[in-house]
């Protein structure tokens, strides 16, 4: 049975690495004390694994970074855990289709090997990297991703400030304006919260929101958006949003199949 721990961030402001989310680590990880950790959302993959292969090992845990060659599913074959970590989507997801990493991926977590994830990481469980907030740097080949989740995610979900002279596009316009294009739920995961999944796909026993959101005028952990419906205030038990089906590039005009 799959098991899925999706954090917004890494890092809250003027704290360490995951020192939000140690707790919820351990209890994930259930003793287990070796992890992969895929670091292709970052630029310098050496720098990266070393900087968090020291914050896991202050815990007793030992982390070996995937490399983006041949010797990738030997890594993974030998971890007890996958974490991936965050940094710009489109090389995350570039990198894994290029290397044919993210079927080998897929297949391990749907195996059994416990996934973790953080921005990037987070966002590539659902079934395409579509409501991310990064900046295309590079093409993959496809957007799609994992697909462990059949909605969305959007981490960092930031609610606009109503004092800003800001004029630009807030967090809930660009994802209103996905919506016009997908009838595709989205979790909006606030800066400080993380989702654990039991399971996935039609397999999910129980889905559940967890963690404190950081920003003093976030209401909640989460925001849900739903086509036809005003965002809403989510959190706890989250189990029911597996039961729809995701409808991509299905424009708002084009009525839905009952």
């Amino acid at each position: 049975m799959p098991e899925l721990l999706l954090f917004s961030n890494s890092t809250n402001h003027g704290r360490g690495y995951l020192d939000h989310g140690w707790d919820d680590v351990e209890a994930f990880l259930g003793g287990r004390d070796r992890v992969a950790f895929v670091p292709f959302a970052g630029g310098d993959h050496a720098a990266y694994t070393a900087r968090v292969a020291e914050a896991f090992a202050a815990r007793g845990i030992t982390v070996t970074g995937v490399p983006a060659d041949e010797r990738a599913g030997g890594v993974l074959d030998g971890a007890q855990a996958v974490f991936v970590g965050g940094g710009n989507t489109f090389r995350l997801v570039a990198a894994l289709q290029r290397t044919g990493l993210m079927d080998g991926l897929r297949r391990r977590v749907l195996d059994g090997l416990p996934y973790m994830g953080a921005s990037a990481g987070t966002n590539i469980t659902a079934p395409t990297l579509r409501t991310t907030n990064d900046m295309p740097i590079v093409e993959p080949p496809s957007f799609a991703a994992l697909g462990f989740l059949p909605f969305q995610i959007n981490p960092h979900y930031l609610d606009a400030d109503p004092r800003s002279t800001h004029n630009g596009e807030t967090r809930e316009t660009r994802l209103t304006e996905f919506l016009e294009a997908n009838d595709v739920d989205v979790l909006g995961l606030r800066e400080g919260t993380h989702l654990r999944v039991e399971g996935a796909g039609a397999a999910v026993d129980r889905a559940v929101i967890g963690g404190t959101a950081v920003h003093p005028r976030a209401p909640g952990p989460a925001l849900l958006f739903r086509r036809g419906t005003p965002p809403a205030e989510v959190s706890g038990d989250v189990t029911g949003l597996f039961d729809r089906t995701p409808h991509f590039d299905r424009p708002a005009s084009e009525p839905t199949p009952s």
